[in-house]
Formats: structure tokens, sequence, C-alpha cells
């Protein structure tokens, strides 16, 4: 069973970068500059979808949407890794 389940609430355990691209350097989200801060440690964010990368089938990937100011507003969807995530204590 997955950690987390879509509808959760969660927040970013360490501060989340937009890795680039290992073959070409590029960024890996488009429109987002490579290495740019997508959510600072502690930022929260809801699950919207839980998968697997077929390269990492048995490693669940998170799909966040992380809040980018006091209102609440949501970013769009950033894929995270298990221990890149906290629940709520």
């Amino acid at each position: 069973m997955s950690r987390f389940q879509m509808g959760d609430m969660v927040f970013a355990a360490q501060d989340l970068y937009n890795e680039a691209l290992e073959e070409t350097g590029e960024s890996a989200i488009p429109g987002t500059a490579p290495d740019e801060l997508l959510a600072a440690t502690g930022t929260r964010g809801v699950i919207v979808n839980v998968g697997h990368a077929k390269e990492m089938p048995d490693e669940e990937i998170y799909l966040v949407r992380f809040e980018i100011d006091a209102e609440g507003t949501l970013a769009e969807p950033v894929g995270c890794l298990s221990d890149e995530l906290t629940g709520l204590s």
C-alpha cells in the first residue's frame, strides 16, 4: 500500500529543485529553469496522483501540487519520491 494516497496533505521534507536532464542539461519541467526551487522545505501540498516510473517499478512517485502563496494557490504538479515528503504527524 502507498505511503500516501490521493488527496493527502503533505509537506516538502527538503528543498525541491527542478533537476536538469542528465543527457542534455535542459529543464525537466517545461517553462521552469533548471535548478529552480519548486518547493522549499515545509511547503504544504496535496497528492493529486500516485504512480511508478517505468525505470523504477518498485518506487512510488507522487504528483504533488504545492502551495505557492499565502492564499493557498496551487502550482502545477511536481513528481516527488516518498523520502522527499512528510505527512501530518
